[in-house]
């Protein structure tokens, strides 16, 4: 898979503004990118009324994005070890704008399912790039800061998918919502194609020989040895219980559970789901900070687990709480789940550098395959849902939503003891 190890060569040199505008430009696909995976809890009524879906295929819907995901990151980080970085990003957003434009106009339930799936597997090149364009051009000691940074545009981009496309869709219907959304996507490429490189002229050789290196150790190999490290598998799956509150309540059925137990408009509800991000752009780079100046992973892991876990709970058994105090707990929730970010630095430094992307891809699918319970979540609505239809659209109760919820304190409860069984690196590298 695609190598983003910090070897010795980039430690000595100086990084500067183009460093930043390389990086930060190719994260624009990072932010594209989550409007597409969260746009759901915006468009998810209408699609309903559209192609008179119940819960279960609504999720399916929306889950056919992370199936494509997890499905290509393998291949993704194959061909990023031996093709240009910039050229593969920019094929890959066209790809996922392309598909955008025709989901928009999907006439069917599967034709809008396959676009989706598609857009899915070009995404998988957001995040790595991102990475891999961050080890190239800064050294090791600003990696952490950088890569929060790609992260909080991320969930800049979730945020834009809450009540700024509710209200879009609200104002022009949610077809012509998602072509405005798409065409935003080709103001990027052009970005995009104007100012990522590969690499700075420096390191040129560096490079050449690192590839060298790399194909004479083998993918298999490599990927071998990310799979017998326990400490992988532990923190991918942390990171992706935790990721619960944007994949399942952000990007997909938040808003319909608001709406239902507590009688929310659907721009109120937006405005609720919308916090979860605000939280993880303030939690992730605070959670990093405070993890490097303890010199610690652990401890912050199952501390921000615990407190996810209490602020769920709150969530769940206050059925009165009010506008304002709904968004101060979906803040919290966002916030404190933030903590999943320190797995990231932690499987760097849990694994030899020359397999650190081929274990970080092995995190980023453990991760994404959280997106698997989209549908899950569905399910447990139609399992109490009584079959009650109005003109052919599924009328659901708040009692189906609140069955349905009691999966997020749940897997945040497995995520707790998962953390207890890492091994603590001290924010030291295993080299």
């Amino acid at each position: 898979m695609a190598h983003i190890s910090t070897t010795p060569h980039h430690r000595h040199f100086a990084y500067s503004w183009r460093s930043w505008v390389v990086v930060l430009t190719a994260a624009l696909f990072f932010f594209f990118e989550f409007i597409q995976m969260n746009m759901f809890n915006a468009i998810a009524p209408s699609l309903i009324a559209s192609y008179k879906v119940n819960a279960a295929a609504l999720g399916n819907l929306s889950a056919m994005y992370f199936y494509g995901n997890v499905l290509f990151l393998i291949p993704a980080g194959i061909l990023l070890d031996r093709f240009s970085t910039r050229r593969l990003l920019l094929t890959a957003i066209t790809t996922c704008v392309i598909c955008t434009y025709l989901f928009a106009f999907s006439s069917s339930l599967e034709l809008a399912g396959f676009f989706r799936l598609i857009t899915g597997m070009g995404s998988t090149f957001c995040m790595l790039s991102a990475v891999r364009l961050a080890s190239r051009w800064f050294p090791p000691n600003k990696i952490a800061l950088v890569i929060g940074l790609v992260v909080t545009m991320a969930m800049a981009g979730g945020m834009l998918a809450q009540t700024p496309l509710a209200l879009m869709v609200h104002a022009v219907g949610w077809r012509h919502a998602v072509t405005i959304n798409a065409t935003l996507g080709v103001f990027f490429i052009v970005i995009i194609a104007l100012c990522v490189r590969d690499y700075p002229s420096s390191i040129r050789e560096a490079q050449i020989e690192e590839r060298q290196q790399l194909k004479a150790l083998g993918f298999w190999t490599s990927f071998a040895m990310a799979l017998k490290n326990p400490q992988n598998w532990l923190a991918g799956l942390f990171t992706n219980f935790l990721s619960f509150p944007v994949i399942i309540l952000g990007a997909a059925w938040g808003s319909l559970y608001l709406m239902h137990v507590h009688g929310l408009s659907h721009i109120q509800t937006t405005n609720i789901t919308q916090m979860i991000f605000l939280g993880m752009i303030v939690g992730s780079p605070l959670m990093g900070f405070i993890s490097d100046k303890l010199a610690r992973r652990k401890l912050p892991m199952i501390l921000g687990a615990i407190l996810t876990l209490l602020i769920m709970l709150w969530i769940i058994l206050d059925t009165h709480l009010s506008i304002p105090g709904l968004m101060v707990l979906f803040f919290l929730l966002g916030l404190l789940s933030g903590v999943q970010v320190i797995t990231y630095p932690l499987i760097v430094e849990s694994n030899p550098r020359k397999i650190t992307t081929t274990a970080e891809g092995l995190t980023c699918m453990l991760v994404m395959s959280a997106g698997l319970f989209q549908p899950v979540f569905g399910w447990l609505i139609d399992l109490t849902w009584d079959g009650a239809r109005n003109h052919g659209v599924p009328v659901y109760t708040a009692h189906n939503f609140q069955v349905a919820i009691w999966l997020l304190p749940a897997v945040f409860l497995v995520a707790l003891c998962l953390a207890f069984f890492l091994k603590e690196t001290r924010c030291a590298s295993v080299d």
